[in-house]
């Protein structure tokens, strides 16, 4: 079974960006997708992003498009989301996913 460990979680400003990532260790997530979601207080996990395993296929949320970016590095087994453009509705605990495994998740704040 994979474990996912995601970081990169903080406190910003509206307009701000993030980097967050997703390490994956224990099974091997390089011929998996990789996705991250995000679910915010009161509301169920939504999808925000997946990339395929060779990094060719990438596939966005509307709310995120133009402004998230996803990407991975195979030789470090490790899924990136880099967010620019911060909105307040973005504020959530964002989770990594691969082969059926959820990491633990890592809370991202959009506050003034």
């Amino acid at each position: 079974q994979v474990q996912l460990m995601e970081s990169g979680g903080d406190l910003v400003q509206p307009g701000g960006s993030l980097r967050l990532s997703c390490v994956a260790t224990g099974r091997d997530c390089r011929t998996s997708y990789m996705a991250w979601f995000r679910q915010a207080p009161g509301t169920e996990r939504e999808f925000v992003a997946t990339i395929s395993p060779s990094g060719s296929i990438k596939s966005y949320a509307d709310s995120v498009k133009g402004r998230f970016t996803i990407s991975r590095d195979n030789a470090k087994n490790t899924a990136y989301l880099e967010m620019k453009s911060l909105k307040p509705e973005d504020t959530a605990i964002y989770y990594c996913r691969c082969s059926q495994s959820w990491g633990q998740g890592t809370q991202v704040t959009v506050s003034s």
